[in-house]
């Protein structure tokens, strides 16, 4: 089994790099050429919703990535460590329209994110809580002996 870690600061400018590293490792792992697009995709959102988090709360600690490869599947977790109750509170303490709207419009905007990572990967599994959350992804591979 290899794995490849991926630590970066919570800047949008970072989620580009990070997607194609993923994409990259999972060529490498034997990822059908076809979801490869997929894979770049789900990485992005996945990315971009933890720097939001990060960001939004004023969380300084990197965004992780772990790109791990087996004999069956390639599996991404972007981790990130904003504590998921504190990510209210930050956009409720925003100033502008109520804090009601204010939490709607960023649970609407996370909620189209995994939205659009549910769409992508079939399978998906996301946790959060108070240490932060991590969004779990896998594709399967195809054994190299199948590989051109």
């Amino acid at each position: 089994m290899a794995t490849v870690e991926l630590l970066f600061s919570a800047l949008p400018e970072h989620v580009r790099t990070a997607r194609l590293v993923a994409a990259a490792v999972a060529r490498r792992a034997g990822v059908d050429e076809a979801v490869l697009d997929e894979v770049r995709l789900a990485v992005g959102e996945a990315c971009s919703r933890a720097v939001g988090l990060h960001r939004s709360v004023g969380i300084t600690t990197p965004v992780r990535v772990r790109l791990t490869e087996d004999e069956k599947k390639f599996s991404i977790e972007v981790g990130d460590d904003a504590p998921h109750t504190a990510v209210a509170e930050a956009v409720a303490g925003s100033s502008g329209t109520s804090a009601m709207d204010r939490e709607e419009a960023s649970e609407a905007e996370d909620d189209m994110g995994l939205a659009v990572i549910s769409g992508l990967v079939d399978d998906v599994e996301v946790s959060a809580g108070e240490s932060g959350g991590v969004i779990r992804m896998s594709w399967p591979t195809v054994p190299a002996s199948v590989l051109p």
